[in-house]
C-alpha cells in the first residue's frame, strides 16, 4: 500500500513539473516572438537610416541642388 501510495505522490510531483516546465516554456516563447517582432522593426529603422545617409552622401558628393549621380564640375 505504501508503494502505491509513493508512486501516486511521484507521478503528482512529476505532473507538477511538467506543468511549471510547460507555463515556462510558453513564456520564453512568447518573449522570443517580442524579441523578434523588436528585431524585425530595428532592421527596418536600420534601413531607413541607410537610406537617408546615402541620400545624404549623394547630397553632400553633388551639391545642394544637383540631381543625384551628377558629378560636380572640374573645378571643385
Amino acid at each position: 500500500m505504501d508503494d502505491a501510495a509513493d508512486d501516486n505522490s511521484r507521478l503528482d510531483d512529476l505532473e507538477a513539473h511538467i506543468a511549471h516546465q510547460d507555463g515556462a516554456i510558453q513564456d520564453l516563447s512568447d518573449m522570443v516572438l517580442k524579441q523578434w517582432d523588436a528585431i524585425n522593426a530595428l532592421r527596418t529603422d536600420v534601413k531607413g537610416l541607410e537610406d537617408q545617409l546615402h541620400a545624404l552622401e549623394d547630397e553632400v558628393a553633388t551639391g545642394p541642388g544637383a540631381a543625384p549621380g551628377e558629378e560636380p564640375p572640374p573645378h571643385y
